[in-house]
């Protein structure tokens, strides 16, 4: 068993190769081998967002406080809110964030495949990110 104290593990800033605008990530869980699951808090400020990007074992998402935008290729934009809990099956193309105007913070849990846990692609147009979410 390890139990980790929180301030072990420092809160950092989210790479701008993979976000559009501030986000924060502050480590759960990064479990050693043989175990694949590593979990995060990330706080995305308002209008922030990741990269279109997949997970090769799937992510999901945990929604703890806010408003946010998530949505798959093809598919509709859609809002989340707290206690919502999103699955991205392994290999969707997608995307996630805050909604405009509203800072959002959820879990991340996700497992890597040979060292992989995300596949990250092109930034999110703000023509995508700013359509209206589906009803």
């Amino acid at each position: 068993m390890d139990v980790r104290n929180a301030a072990s593990s420092p809160t950092r800033r989210a790479s701008p190769d993979y976000f559009t605008g501030t986000v924060f990530q502050d480590v759960i869980n990064e479990a050693p081998a043989p175990a694949r699951v590593r979990a995060l808090r990330v706080s995305f400020e308002p209008g922030a967002r990741t990269n279109w990007h997949t997970h090769p074992l799937g992510q999901t998402l945990h929604v703890l406080s806010g408003v946010g935008r998530v949505q798959a290729e093809g598919g509709p934009l859609r809002e989340i809110l707290p206690g919502d809990t999103v699955w991205i099956s392994p290999g969707e193309k997608h995307w996630h964030g805050a909604a405009p105007g509203h800072a959002m913070v959820h879990l991340a849990i996700q497992e890597s495949l040979d060292g992989e846990q995300a596949v990250w692609l092109e930034r999110v147009t703000d023509d995508v990110y700013n359509a209206a979410p589906a009803a």
